[in-house]
């Protein structure tokens, strides 16, 4: 008793009978108010930052070629006209900088102006067979090129070649565009199968879930004990070989490593320990991990009454796909503000005359080129401004951006948590299942969490993303830091890294537990949060087991799905399925391993959304139970909401009606 009096005083009391508690409280009133102005506030501002990044961004940089004058090739007035001629391609062979090409586009020190070019005699005296690459024209690379002085045919070929291999992606992505329009359907279908595979496995849990971690439980202690043995044999023969480590010394070579016995003595010691260990579980929580085994043929059962919120995720795909969307177009519009600055150029600015002529240094294009006495004088194009109020606060503003994706894909996740654990909390602590289940569980909790409690959602996002964007200013840091030879300061930075991550996971586990108890209680961020912890730390043991035994059963779910697929797709898209009718045909591949991998990935993300689902379940429904344990004795006035198994495993029941105590006599 005095243990678990130290116990209660140390985390908190147990919740208190309420005899008008019934499930998910109906009335309620907002949440941390002040956090969702901030917020709101926040939203606006990131608003305008896309409003401002639209007015002064122009992505055509990015998108199009340019010519001497500034205008895009491929649109407006030059919509006919959507490649870019080099008169001079070889100064772009002998001069190209790969970094400049990645940030600003191929830029040639050549004129591009036709008419201007032949006045000057400035074209180039021969032409090449061209093929366009990323709207620019470039020789094909087994053109036959002429001998220019001090330029070598071999060196202009391998340039032009190289320039080629680098920009022309165009066979590869039309072969890619084939494959994927030979099997899209194929691939629809894979995801159909990873679809009904992973909905198949959650709803028979509430019928396997016990045998099924019953073999994965043997399984895991059956590898231990196979790697016991592999690492006593490994070592039986090294030892009698007389290989030691004191021969072998300190060395990089990490190989080398396995083949003294101190290596395999030191796995066989870790291993025997782990089974140990796992043994010893098995032993002494066997009733918690029977519990966890009710838990998860309850959160089957759960799922399978609710349907609908099995496919909640598509919801929160779209919006984290609004999220990242609208980032993605405003950073792109940001980068590319600035309006573009003319200036006057001549092919020979030491010519009389021309000196004068180049003291205006800014010019209209559109208009028309003054009468000067400096041959060849043009407007041409020398780039973007960056002196304007947008331009100067370009970096804050992406700072802004980052901000905002950060905090709005939090908050989206938040949401959907909350909202699930609204609706699956309603399912258990309905007495009369599925009789007192409400009509429209999820909707319901998608509107009470919307309307109620966004404040307390951003509340812990803006918490989660603080630690986030620390984490990436020092992924930062030390990537600037990996040519630093002071180790120091490398050990130091990985600690933090260290801390910062496990923070990130500690928090994210607290909010989620928080989430739970506003969807279910209707309180602040602050005291659901409070509550929640206290709650889990009274019953850290079996938080602990229901944590592990859930991870290794999804875990097992996600493989099952994701390698079924695999499978499927290797033998089907690679022609080794046959037998499918006369009719039927493989599609043929340029390369067979996209449509695989594609399979593979898509399997992958909706296991993963279907998994996350049946993980909120069960979340909630054990905070349900640990309040339900603590709130109830099973009486008349207080019963228990859980079910006859769980009731049967904890050696409880509920006390029986008056009227059925009679009909028993």
């Amino acid at each position: 008793m005095g243990g678990k009096q130290d116990q209660d005083e140390n985390y908190g009391k147990p919740a208190k009978y309420d005899p008008s508690f019934r499930g998910p409280i109906k009335n309620r009133s907002c949440t941390d108010i002040i956090c969702f102005v901030l917020f709101f506030v926040f939203i606006l501002g990131y608003i305008a930052v896309g409003l401002v990044a639209w007015v002064y961004g122009d992505p055509q940089q990015v998108l199009y070629p340019r010519n001497s004058t500034g205008a895009y090739c491929g649109v407006g007035q030059n919509k006919d006209k959507p490649y870019l001629l080099y008169f001079n391609i070889f100064s772009c062979v002998l001069t190209t900088n790969i970094i400049a090409v990645a940030k600003n586009g191929l830029e040639c020190p050549t004129p591009q102006e036709v008419l201007e070019s032949l006045q000057l005699e400035l074209c180039p005296s021969f032409l090449l067979p061209s093929t366009p690459a990323l709207g620019r024209c470039f020789p094909w690379s087994n053109s036959t090129v002429p001998e220019l002085t001090g330029i070598s045919n071999t060196s202009i070929s391998q340039g032009i070649s190289g320039l080629l291999d680098g920009l022309n992606g165009r066979d590869i992505s039309v072969k890619i565009f084939e494959d994927f329009a030979q099997s899209w359907y194929w691939i629809l279908v894979a995801l159909g199968v990873a679809l009904v595979l992973s909905l198949l496995f959650i709803l028979l849990l509430r019928l396997v879930a016990g045998p099924l971690v019953f073999v994965l439980i043997v399984g895991v202690l059956g590898v231990l004990a196979y790697g016991i043995y592999h690492c006593w044999k490994e070592y039986s023969v090294l030892r009698d070989q007389g290989a030691s480590i004191s021969q072998l010394g300190i060395t990089t070579n990490l190989s080398a490593y396995g083949k003294v016995q101190e290596t395999w003595l030191a796995a066989l010691i870790v291993l025997a320990v782990l089974e140990g260990i796992l043994l010893l579980m098995l032993i002494f929580l066997r009733q918690r991990i029977r519990i966890a085994i009710s838990l998860l043929e309850e959160a089957s059962k759960a799922v399978g009454q609710m349907m609908s919120t099995m496919f909640y995720p598509l919801v929160t795909f779209v919006l984290l796909l609004i999220c990242i969307a609208y980032w993605a177009m405003t950073a792109l519009y940001l980068a590319t503000s600035g309006q573009p600055q003319y200036v006057f150029w001549a092919p020979n600015a030491t010519l009389p005359g021309c000196e004068k002529a180049l003291m205006n240094t800014s010019c209209d294009p559109l208009a028309q080129t003054p009468n000067t006495s400096c041959p060849g004088l043009m407007c041409v194009f020398q780039g973007y401004l960056s002196k304007g109020l947008v331009q100067r606060s370009l970096f804050n503003l992406q700072i802004y951006g980052v901000l905002g994706l950060f905090w709005t894909i939090n908050w989206v996740l938040a949401f959907g948590q909350c909202v699930l654990a609204g609706a699956f909390a309603s399912f258990y602590w309905a007495f009369h299942k599925p009789r007192d289940i409400p009509t429209f569980p999820l909707s319901a909790a998608f509107i009470r969490t919307l309307r109620y409690h966004t404040g307390s959602l951003a509340f812990g996002a803006l918490i989660l993303t603080l630690v986030q964007i620390a984490r990436v200013i020092l992924e930062y840091i030390d990537h600037k830091l990996r040519g630093a030879q002071n180790p120091m300061a490398r050990c130091i930075l990985c600690c933090f890294k260290c801390c910062l991550w496990c923070l990130e996971k500690f928090i994210k586990f607290l909010n989620r537990n928080a989430y739970i108890m506003i969807a279910i209680y209707g309180k602040n961020f602050c005291v659901s949060a409070k509550n929640a912890f206290m709650l889990l730390m009274r019953n850290i043991i079996r938080v602990v087991v229901l944590d592990k035994v859930t991870d290794l059963l999804l875990f097992f779910g996600k493989l099952l799905v994701v390698g079924g697929v695999g499978v499927l797709s290797f033998f089907f898209f690679t022609g080794r399925i046959q037998g499918l009718g006369k009719d039927f045909e493989n599609p043929h591949l340029n390369y067979y391993w996209l449509p695989i991998m594609t399979s593979i990935m898509g399997a992958y993300v909706i296991a993963s959304g279907f998994f996350s689902v049946f993980g909120m379940c069960v979340d909630t429904l054990f905070l349900c139970f640990l309040e339900d344990l603590e709130r109830n004795d099973g009486s008349m006035d207080r019963p228990y909401y859980m079910s006859k198994s769980l009731l049967k495993i904890l050696g409880k029941k509920n006390a029986a009606p008056q009227g059925d105590k009679k009909r028993k006599k």
